[in-house]
This record gives C-alpha cells, structure tokens and sequence, in this order.
C-alpha cells in the first residue's frame, strides 16, 4: 500500500470552473493525485464568487472553495497570453490527466482542445465535461447543473410537490454526481492508457448524467408506460413507500419495496395482522385500488408513537425507513462519520473544521488527509521552478501577469 494514495504520482490539471469538472479532479486529489488547477490571475475561479451571491448559505469561510478544491496548487496564468500558453503547455507535457468543463467554443478561443494539447503529450487523458454533450444544437449552450442535469434531464419535474409544483434544486445537486460520472471516464482512459500506452479524449455531460439519475422514469416513457397521478391534498398512490409524522411531529420515510413478505411484518408490529389478510389489501392490486383507505390507517397508526419508538421497532422487525432531517439534524448524525461521509480538515484560519468527503473507498488504500483549498496562484512560483523556469524568467512572468491584470 503506498501511504500517499492509490493515486500517487499521478499529475492533474484542474482547467475548469466551477464545480462539474474540478470536483471530479477533487476525487482524484483525495486519492493522492497531484492537482493543480489553473486561474485567472486576481480573482481566480468564478465559484469564489457563488457563497457571496444573494439568497446563497453564509458563513465565516468560502464553503464552495473548501469543499470543491481541497488538497490542490493554485497557478495564475492569463492563457489569453502567449507567456502563459508556453507555462500551460509545459505543464501538458508533465501531466496525466487535463480536466476542463470550459465550453467548446472557449477551449477552440484558447487552443485548448483535444487536438491543441494531444500533440504536447501522447499520454495524456483528456477529460472534457460538457453540458449537453458533443453533438447537436445545444452542444454549445451554456449550461449550470440546474439547467442541464436538473431540469433538462426531467428530474425537476418528476420530483415535484402533490400540487405538481416542482422542487428547486439544491446549489451543485447535480455537479457532484456528474463529477463522478468524469471520475470514472477519466479512470477508465487511465486504464485504456495502461493497455496501450496512449492517451485519450474522455467525455460525459450534464445531461446524460442528469437522465441516468432519472433513468427509471425515461425508461418507463420510452416504453410508454402509465404513470400514477397524485391530486393535490390526495393520498400517495403507494401508500407502503410515503412519508409519514410520528407523535412529535417529526417526519420519517417508509420504504416497503416486497410488500408480501414486508407488508404482513408491518402489519404485525402494528398488532394487526388481520391488515395483511384482508381482501381490501392483501394483493398490489387491492392495496392500490384502496391506497387512501390504507394510507389512512398508517397514518393514524404512525402518529400514535414517537419517531425514536418507531425506529427501535423498525430495526428489531427489519423494517426499511429513514428519517427526514433538517440540514441541522444531518450534520450531526454520527453515521456520516461512521460512514466516513464527513472527515476532518484543518484549516489554517479557522482551525479543525469538517468537511464531505468523495464517497469512494478502497479496501488496503488510504485516503489523504485534506488540505485547505489555495489562495489564488498561492503555488505559481513552486510550479514554474518545477517546470524549469529561472529566477528571472519567474519574476518577468508575474510582472507580465501583473500589467495584463492592471490593463497596462
């Protein structure tokens, strides 16, 4: 087991903004790649900006730059120029992997295509994460997770209210599924690389990552399938996979999915298990036909308990249900931790602080402890000495991306 990650010694170039793209690099980091992500030179990546929006969560620390961009090096390059095309081209040719999520007609603007970088280095995977995709009228669109994943996927309608309204997305609800989705494209074109010994371009979309999360309904409408209504203030059309309140009010989801062998269960803990018998509910055709009957008994059954009473019962009985907590509840809920979903971090302004951790493990290989996230072009000078450049061509370098900054 190599200490440093399964990934050591792997080198990665984070060319995006963002989310999609560089949270698919932030993976790659927490396995013990080397990531350096490149910026603008003064304000950097546009998502230093988003936690200073309206209407956006607020707190001491950037969260959007601690969560997304742990672990890296920072490079301030002005790629407009021909100084720091020469940088990044340098660094092409030392890296495993690029990653970009820039659209294409920015990547065609700054030669930073397929076909621009693959010369500088055979081996190298490159990752381009796109909104739509390759092809098509919208292939060049601009696109955030909220437009291409949430909403053009169908999920922010098939995720709606009982009233039909739909739910809005949460900030990167869908960047970070996509990110994975860019993880293991980018993994498998290391693998490719392995077996023959030549890079490779490597793609996946917002959109296609958006219809695999809503896979199961696109399938039942490809295959013209009817779907329940919900009527506003109506009972759910399965009453044995719906939300219910316990006695103090709070609120848990039941999921019964094998409802013969579950259902009888239930019914049991319950004390009535003539409910499972019965002509009105023992098939899916009845329980259906009779669902606001049902839904009716459970509900009142439910609400004569406390959630922790329940949830005692539902473990002895191999019951499957999961509260639904408020933001507050779940950052306190020790199975993330158990789980490993949230690990620490020590942060050189705010001390030990908390963070989510990528959700991959492998079994003999550690993960790193994070790091902080950079400051803008806090590793430029590091990363050019790495790359050859004298003293003196640094200092003309940062004085030629200071004039450029300034308008000079």
């Amino acid at each position: 087991m190599d200490e440093r990650g399964v990934l050591a010694g792997i080198r990665v170039i984070d060319c995006g903004t963002y989310v999609a793209g560089p949270a698919a690099a932030t993976v790659m980091s927490d396995f013990g790649a080397e990531v350096i992500k490149i910026e603008r030179p003064g304000g950097g990546d546009l998502w230093r900006l988003f936690s200073k929006l309206p209407g956006v969560a607020k707190c001491n620390l950037d969260w959007c730059w601690v969560l997304t961009n742990r672990n890296k090096k920072s490079i301030a390059l002005d790629l407009g120029r021909p100084e720091g095309r020469e940088v990044l081209l340098r660094l092409v040719g030392t890296a495993d992997v690029f990653v970009t999520n820039y659209q294409r007609t920015l990547l065609e603007k700054f030669r930073l295509t397929w076909e621009d970088l693959a010369p500088a280095n055979r081996r190298l995977i490159y990752a381009h994460l796109t909104g739509y995709g390759d092809a098509g009228e919208d292939a060049d669109a601009p696109a955030f997770d909220a437009l291409a994943y949430w909403a053009r996927s169908g999920l922010m309608m098939s995720v709606t209210g009982s009233d039909g309204s739909p739910a809005a997305p949460r900030p990167a609800m869908g960047d970070h599924p996509t990110a994975m989705s860019m993880f293991g494209a980018i993994m498998l074109g290391l693998y490719r690389r392995e077996r023959t010994g030549q890079g490779a371009r490597v793609t996946t979309s917002l959109l296609a990552s958006g219809a695999w999360a809503n896979a199961c309904d696109i399938q039942a409408k490809l295959l013209n399938a009817e779907f329940p209504q919900r009527s506003a203030g109506g009972h759910p059309p399965n009453p044995l996979t719906a939300a219910y309140l316990s006695r103090d009010g709070k609120i848990f989801l039941l999921v019964l999915i094998d409802p013969d062998v579950e259902f009888p269960r239930l019914c049991r803990i319950l004390d009535q298990p003539e409910l499972s018998a019965s002509d009105l509910f023992c098939t899916n055709a009845a329980r259906e036909e009779n669902a606001a009957a049902l839904y009716e008994i459970l509900r009142s059954q439910f609400e004569a308990r406390d959630l922790a009473q329940w949830a005692d019962v539902f473990k002895r009985s191999d019951i499957k249900w999961a509260p639904l907590p408020r933001l507050e509840d779940v950052v306190k809920d020790p199975q993330l931790r158990a789980a490993e979903a949230i690990i620490g971090l020590n942060h050189p302004l705010a001390g030990h602080i908390e963070t989510v951790n990528s959700p991959l493990f492998v079994s003999g290989e550690s993960k790193r402890q994070p790091s902080a996230a950079p400051e803008v072009g806090a590793h430029t000078r590091e990363i050019l000495e790495q790359l050859g450049y004298s003293g003196a061509e640094i200092e003309d370098l940062l004085r030629g991306t200071a004039k450029s900054q300034s308008g000079a």
